[in-house]
Order: C-alpha cells, then structure tokens, then sequence
C-alpha cells in the first residue's frame, strides 16, 4: 500500500468514526428510604455526585428525598416493576419478602463495619447480594458501611439486661426482634420518620435507630434521657442502591464499571464520614446532659451467645438466610487467623459466633 492510500484509509476511518451515532444518555430517577432530615441521606448524595462525575455524558442520575415520589416501604417495588430506575435502601427492611435481606444488612453481636468490607470486596459478599436481589430483578452496588449502632435511648436506665424487662422498644430486624423477646423486652416496629413523635408521645418507652450522628440529626436528645451503649443488636450496618436490571443492562460496560468505582469510593468515604460524626455527636450528647451508661463484657459475652442461637434457629428456617451466614461466618473463620495473630494491631475483634457446621447444614437443605 503506498502512502497516499495509507492516507486515504486513514481519513475513510476517521470520517466513519465521526458518522457513527453518538450513544443517548441515560436518565435515571433514583429515590431513597431517607428522608432528607435524616443525615443517612448523605451516603446516597454522595454516591449520585460521584456517579454523574465518573460517568459524565453516558448516565445523569437525579436523587429524590425520600417520600417525595413514594413512601420508604414501596422503594423496593419501585425499582423492581422500573417506576423509577434506582433506589438506596438498608436491605433489612425487605426481610418480610426474604430473611436473607437480613444479614445483608446488619447482625447483633457478628461483624463489624471492616468485616462487611472484607467480605464484600474480597470473601464473596458482592455475588451473595447480587443473588438474592437478582431474584428481583435487580441488581445491588452496596456503597454505605457503619459501624456499630448507637444502642437504645430510653427515659430510664438501661445497666444491666434486667433493665429491658417490659420495655416496649422500636428495634428494627428480625434476628434483633427475637433476642430482645428472650431479653424480656418487646420490639416495636416503625419507620425512622416516626420514632420522635413514639417517643414524645410515650407510645414507646425507647428506640434504637441508627449512629450517633443519625440519632442526633433525629433529635432524639430532645425526647429521650438516657443512651445505653454498645450498639450489640446492629453492630454494623450495610446501605446500597438497588438498580432495575432491565435499566443496568442498558448500560454500556464502561458506565457500568464506573457506577461500580462511585459505590466502592462511597464505601469507603461512608466509613470514616460517619466515625468522624459520631464521634462529634458522642460529645453534643454528652454536652445535652444525656446519661450515658454501658453494658459489661460479661452481659455482652451472654447476649452474644444468645445472639447465636437466635442466627442459627432464622438461618435455619430459609436455605437462601443460611447461605448467607454460612458465608459470613466462614469468612470469619477464615480471617480469624490473620486477625488473632495480629492483635492487638488489627481491625477488630474476632467474634465467637454461630456454629459454622449448623449454617452449612441449613444451606444444603
């Protein structure tokens, strides 16, 4: 080929290329369960800023407040009939269609916040979620992780187990509802939206909801007077958007490999976001005058076993719940080794958890 026809083709090529039709954009409509008065909303916000960066003119995604196109329970079934095309969520609130969506999003007395990380990025947690949700038509970008929960806020002090006796609590998750029955409390169940007004009004006699940072933004220093710490019923929590499936597969693979970049950077973001304000809520709630009183290791070693029990009998009444924790606690097992040998510089605890040989039999039903 001489080079005026190298030339030539070079220019055929180039003006093909220029002819070809530039690819549509697409136009999301992604909601949450959160409400914008709750500080939650930020793990969502940040992950649409980072999305419509990293995919520029392929996808532009708008974020509705929760409630403002449907109300927090009907997320779910917005995104699975592509009423809209996204929606953020904490996976336990879909446990009543399968318990699986339990674990997915928080344990009592089990992981912490780094666990989650590890075993989504690196044990096999992101296909587990994707499994389950895939049942839906969907698919999941887990992009939100905290740690451990505020515990409960109550006008009485809770010191010792005893203290639960009677107490009618808000308290999200099934796992979370039994143990607190075995504890002699009653779990109440309502959205976050709702729980002030429970409080001021006495129809509850205290709630747990979320991090520091949350339960400030809630203004629950305002109805309540004592905190009683840990957060044993959620030691970690989980948050993710849930994607239409007919809408991701719209997608080309770049904007999909860029939305899956948005969800890990978030993840990580959300991680130290939420320590640091929890951190400064610790202190405004001291600063307000709450009590603050904490559980000793020994009640916490019995509520773990407890908490055992209760995660081994709801694995096993669900094949699909129990390969979730199967998974789980293998991961456990697995990082143990590292973990123990490199304590006390390492990430967290190793708990002594569910009875592994239990799960894997409920999962092989």
């Amino acid at each position: 080929m001489t080079l005026k026809t190298t030339a030539l083709a070079a220019v055929g090529v180039l003006a093909a290329g220029m002819a070809a039709p530039v690819a549509a954009q697409e136009n999301w409509t992604m909601t949450t369960v959160w409400p914008a008065s709750l500080e939650l909303i930020e793990m969502d916000r940040h992950f649409v800023e980072l999305a419509n960066l990293l995919t520029g003119d392929a996808l532009s995604i708008e974020l509705f407040d929760g409630g403002t196109l449907v109300p927090a329970g009907e997320v779910f079934g917005a995104v699975e009939s592509g009423t809209v095309q996204a929606g953020a969520d904490w996976p336990g609130y879909w446990a009543g269609r399968d318990t699986a969506f339990s674990p997915l999003a928080t344990h009592a007395s089990l992981f912490n916040a780094v666990d989650y990380v590890n075993w989504i990025q690196q044990w096999g947690g992101f296909e587990i979620y994707n499994e389950i949700y895939g049942q839906y038509g969907m698919v999941y970008l887990p992009y939100g992780v905290t740690n451990n929960e505020s515990g409960f806020r109550t006008n009485t002090p809770i010191s010792t187990t005893a203290d639960l006796q009677g107490l009618r609590l808000r308290l999200s998750g099934l796992e979370q509802g039994r143990l607190l029955t075995q504890l002699g409390g009653s779990q109440v169940s309502m959205a976050g939206g709702e729980i002030y007004q429970a409080l001021e009004r006495g129809v509850i006699d205290g709630a747990e909801f979320s991090t520091p940072n949350v339960d400030w933004s809630g203004g629950f220093q305002q109805v309540t007077t004592h905190w009683s710490l840990p957060g044993w019923h959620q030691s970690s929590s989980v948050f993710g958007v849930m994607i239409n499936k007919a809408a991701w597969d719209a997608l080309s693979d770049e904007t999909r490999a860029q939305l899956r970049v948005a969800a890990d950077a978030t993840m990580l973001w959300s991680l130290a976001f939420t320590e640091r304000r929890s951190n400064e809520a610790y202190a405004q709630f001291q600063e307000a005058g709450i009590e603050i009183t904490r559980l000793d290791d020994a009640t916490l070693a019995t509520i773990q076993e407890m908490a055992n029990a209760t995660i081994e009998e709801v694995a096993c009444e669900n094949p699909h719940s129990a390969r979730v924790y199967l998974s789980q606690v293998e991961y456990l097992n697995d990082y143990a080794h590292w973990r123990d040998a490199s304590a006390p510089f390492n990430l967290g605890r190793t708990p002594n958890g569910p009875d592994v040989e239990v799960l894997r039999a409920c999962a092989e039903r």
